[in-house]
């Protein structure tokens, strides 16, 4: 199957970043390089675009789909935390863009053995980069049922994470739980019948949390967005994408804090903590995809885009 990640609100991005045919863009999570090629097209010889993905199928196709924009390209198989480092490895100190795309891609969904989708029979896998060691089965079958109970119900946001941990435990103790297939019946067995009508797939939320658990996806977010600020040059654009509440709450709380870091408390006349503001947030609400956009890609209904200009 070819690696297909059709880019969510690609023009809005692309305005978002107000991208400069000389500047520096990198692109955190590039997938198949939907959004990537569109930047590369608006870039002069003097522009570079920076792709970095953990994943190595898109490594492969964003390569191939970004062969014909030659040396303006840089492709670096790694997570997006580690972009900093790997810019500055180039010599590149300040980027005039970054983007995140936080979603899953298409690809990622639809491959069966890559155990990302509670719709498809396969193993439990759900890592991004399969040069980790830990996976979906990993914690399904080892962690304790408390501790299946908060991922499920903090990065799942599941009303019945109890009943779930609880099932899972009792039914690995039969057997492994080692497919998809297994423990979305599960996930399904756990919920009540008048909720399945009105909520989707039951087990959709049980995954998300797992795969957020897998590839420490909150954690990872976290604790990147202010280092990645920090790289910005001057009137540089940040944009981040997210696809659930979770990511948009940590985007929206860190480009907060970007632009008004003063701890000092509120009844104080004046500022003397020193800490300085590094940029504005141009979104005050999240940009959604149009309606069209929506019923041709219906993968983008939940998607939020946030945008961050440095000093």
């Amino acid at each position: 199957m070819e690696f297909v990640h059709k880019p969510v609100m690609p023009e809005e991005v692309l305005e978002g970043l107000a991208v400069k045919q000389d500047g520096i863009y990198a692109d955190g999570t590039m997938g198949g390089a939907g959004h990537g090629y569109m930047i590369c097209k608006r870039l002069g010889a003097a522009g570079r675009y920076i792709g970095i993905d953990q994943d190595a199928d898109a490594v492969k196709a964003g390569t191939e789909r970004l062969r014909e924009f030659g040396s303006k390209v840089k492709i670096i198989r790694g997570n997006y935390s580690d972009m900093v480092p790997a810019l500055n490895g180039m010599g590149i100190e300040k980027a005039d863009g970054i983007l995140l795309d936080l979603g899953v891609s298409s690809f990622q969904l639809d491959t069966a053995e890559r155990g990302f989708s509670y719709r498809m029979d396969a193993p439990l896998d759900m890592r991004m980069d399969n040069r980790q060691e830990l996976t979906a089965a990993d914690i399904v079958n080892t962690y304790p049922e408390n501790r299946l109970f908060h991922i499920i119900r903090d990065y799942g946001e599941d009303k019945f994470a109890k009943n779930i941990a609880k099932h899972i435990v009792a039914e690995r103790a039969k057997s492994p739980i080692l497919t998809t297939g297994r423990l979305a019946e599960i996930a399904g067995q756990s919920v009540p019948m008048k909720f399945k009508k009105r909520g989707g797939n039951p087990a959709k939320r049980t995954f998300q949390a797992i795969r957020i658990e897998v590839n420490h996806e909150l954690d990872v977010l976290s604790g990147s967005i202010n280092g990645m600020v920090d790289i910005l040059k001057p009137g540089g654009r940040f944009c981040i994408i997210t696809f659930h509440s979770l990511e948009d709450r940590i985007v929206k709380q860190a480009f907060r804090k970007a632009e008004n870091p003063c701890i000092c408390p509120p009844d104080f006349p004046v500022c003397v903590c020193g800490n300085v503001p590094k940029g504005k947030v141009i979104t005050r609400k999240p940009v959604i995809p149009s309606e069209k956009e929506m019923e041709q890609n219906p993968r983008s209904k939940s998607a939020k885009l946030r945008i961050f200009r440095h000093n």
